[in-house]
């Protein structure tokens, strides 16, 4: 094999060097449990709901995990809260407008800070987040717990588990949602708090 075939052949292998050993997390949930929850709490009233509509793919090195890179996906019309008057203004033209953006992600780049304590690996994830098709950079604190050989507990096949948990903020005038308005009802800054378990199967 002479040098310019393997000049061709090298961008071939190139994303096996630079994904290494990278395993891909599938983050919809077969039992349907994967959860999100988020809290607004303003002058006059205090908002909370959930959703559940998760998926996306992480992948993810044990040996290099700075390098983890993915997206994770919510589905906007899962959003729920008890008020379904609330939850229909929530999902509408002038808030959400979930028929129009259906989709709210944050795509990971990669991680930073990284301190490992115990099974639980504590970084800071760099990426983009993407609301009403807005999208800022962001870095969302995350405890990542790589279970290998778990799945099968979990989900009765053979395969590992990355478990990620985070709490973090967002302001909802940085994606364009009624900036200024309403803000003695509904507060601009949003708590979310994730409880997320991603499945590797293994063939």
């Amino acid at each position: 094999m002479n040098n310019m075939t393997l000049l061709r052949l090298l961008p071939l292998f190139f994303p096996l060097f630079l994904f290494g050993n990278a395993k891909p997390f599938d983050f919809k949930d077969a039992k349907g449990v994967n959860t999100i929850i988020f809290q607004l709490d303003a002058l006059l009233e205090s908002i909370s709901g959930s959703a559940g509509g998760v998926s996306g793919t992480v992948h993810f090195n044990a040996k290099d995990p700075a390098q983890t890179n993915g997206t994770i996906i919510l589905q906007a019309s899962s959003l729920r809260v008890d008020n379904p008057v609330l939850q229909e203004h929530m999902h509408g033209e002038e808030w959400l407008h979930v028929e129009k953006f259906p989709a709210i992600e944050f795509s990971i780049s990669r991680l930073n800070q990284l301190e490992q304590k115990g099974r639980t690996l504590h970084a800071l994830a760099e990426g983009k987040m993407s609301i009403r098709n807005v999208t800022i950079k962001m870095s969302i604190p995350v405890e990542l717990t790589y279970l290998e050989g778990m799945l099968e507990k979990r989900n009765r096949v053979p395969g590992d588990l990355l478990v990620v948990r985070s709490k973090f903020k967002v302001k909802r005038d940085d994606f364009g949602i009624k900036p200024g308005e309403y803000l003695d009802k509904v507060a601009n800054e949003i708590e979310i708090s994730i409880n997320l378990a991603g499945a590797h199967a293994l063939n």
